[in-house]
């Protein structure tokens, strides 16, 4: 399962893991998507081996619930706490643009 997970994760620029009811999942997809990133989005919920990529990014972020997942560039970058902090301090836009997420 890990290498599924390396392999989706690098499929765009930017990547993020959700499920389908998770509101801090649609927090940051929906910031993804006002800042005009085409992100790849993978709902774990509605994947028949989504369980099984559940427990690979818990194990990658050391927590659990692991989404969102956000991958930037290939480099998981985190959940939530992390975008927003990131966000807030003015360094996602850079981060985005640099991995080639973004190129306004």
């Amino acid at each position: 399962m890990a290498e599924r997970v390396s392999r989706l994760s690098t499929e765009k620029a930017a990547v993020i893991f959700t499920t389908s009811q998770c509101p801090m999942c649609h927090t940051v997809t929906s910031l993804f998507s006002e800042l005009a990133v085409c992100a790849a989005v993978h709902e774990l919920d509605k994947d028949p081996r989504g369980r099984e990529m559940e427990r690979e990014l818990a194990r990658r972020l050391g927590r659990a619930p692991p989404v969102p997942a956000v991958f930037i560039g290939g480099r998981l970058v985190g959940s939530t706490d992390k975008i927003m902090s990131l966000h807030l301090a003015g360094k996602l836009v850079p981060m985005l643009k640099g991995a080639g997420a973004i190129w306004l």
